[in-house]
């Protein structure tokens, strides 16, 4: 964004061109009434002098002088360096084209208004006026939408200019802005308050304990609050967290318990305090021969001998208790 953009005078101008809508409503209200007494192209050259002239005069002489609203207008020693830049950029050849072509414009938006206008003869509300009172609001009317369209088109060509174009642009002589200038309204030394710019972004460091967003993270007040700096660096010892300290189990237990101990896994051959190197740990596992699996048989089946071969109720009967006393041998 530019920095000239942040002032409010510009916008608060460009925004009077959404009012042209209801002037232009208001001439074509004004030319529903009655018929023509004079003739059309008569009626239009009175209305076109009325209503562009004045504004067209004023931007080519006089330019209008933003920095007023209403019936208040700045006082010019109170305008900073770069209001006054501002003002000068509104006295370039530029904007008096500028102006000529919209006096075009609005003189062809009333020739068709002209011709469409009694399509509102049944709706509009100064028929008590009659044809020369209508036309006497057509004109006032038409100056507004003028003037309401020739300084919103001057701000909006200001506001296009480049920023080394606002920057090499001279501020316009304080003592001379009354001349060159039209200002309507009563001069007072303020009129919107001063906007403070905000400054540039830097980087802000985040003390201990609270969020870059602004929010605080509870701390408990017994916790101490570790430096980023320490937090951040990864310490090398603290691998051994994921294998134990080196007071470990088999440190703890008696000589005799150690020395008949096995190396069983990875774990108990490696050395105390040391950790296992797993890709070098081998496994040992036995082949299976035809007469392993030949013995395993033989022992399955000596060992259904012993259960019952009968699956009937009556000779689980026969099969006395062992724990029953009754059934046991004097």
């Amino acid at each position: 964004m530019r920095s000239f953009w942040s002032d409010p005078y510009l916008w608060i101008h460009l925004a009077g061109l959404a009012t042209v809508p209801i002037w232009l409503e208001l001439c074509l209200l004004g030319l529903a009434v009655g018929d023509p007494v004079l003739p059309v192209w008569l009626e239009l050259f009175l209305i076109g002098i009325a209503g562009i002239v004045p504004t067209l005069w004023m931007q080519w002489q006089r330019p209008f002088n933003i920095f007023s609203l209403l019936a208040v207008a700045l006082k010019p020693e109170r305008l900073t360096e770069a209001q006054r830049q501002l003002l000068t950029l509104f006295t370039v050849p530029r904007n008096r084209f500028l102006a000529i072509a919209v006096s075009i414009v609005l003189a062809i938006v009333l020739q068709k208004l002209y011709f469409i206008a009694p399509i509102a003869a049944s709706i509009t509300p100064f028929t008590f006026a009659g044809r020369f009172g209508g036309l006497v609001v057509v004109a006032i009317a038409f100056l507004g939408a003028n003037l309401f369209t020739q300084v919103p088109v001057a701000v909006l060509s200001v506001l296009l200019t480049s920023e080394s174009t606002f920057a090499a642009t001279l501020p316009f002589a304080t003592d001379q802005i009354s001349q060159r200038f039209t200002a309507i309204g009563l001069p007072v030394n303020q009129i919107l308050p001063a906007i403070v710019a905000e400054p540039p972004f830097s980087s802000v460091t985040t003390p201990a304990g609270s969020s870059p967003t602004g929010f605080q993270i509870p701390v408990a007040a017994n916790e101490p609050i570790m430096p980023s700096a320490v937090t951040a660096s990864l310490n090398a010892n603290d691998l051994d967290d994921v294998w134990g300290s080196e007071d470990t189990t088999e440190n703890s237990l008696a000589p005799s318990e150690v020395s008949s101990r096995e190396p069983s896994d990875a774990a108990d051959l490696a050395q105390p305090g040391e950790k296992p190197d797993l890709t070098v740990v081998e496994v040992n596992t036995a082949a299976v021969t035809p007469e392993a699996v030949i013995e395993d048989k033989a022992s399955a089946a000596a060992g259904s001998e012993l259960e019952p071969s009968s699956d009937t109720e009556a000779d689980w009967l026969n099969i006395p208790a062992i724990d029953d006393p009754a059934a046991a041998d004097p």
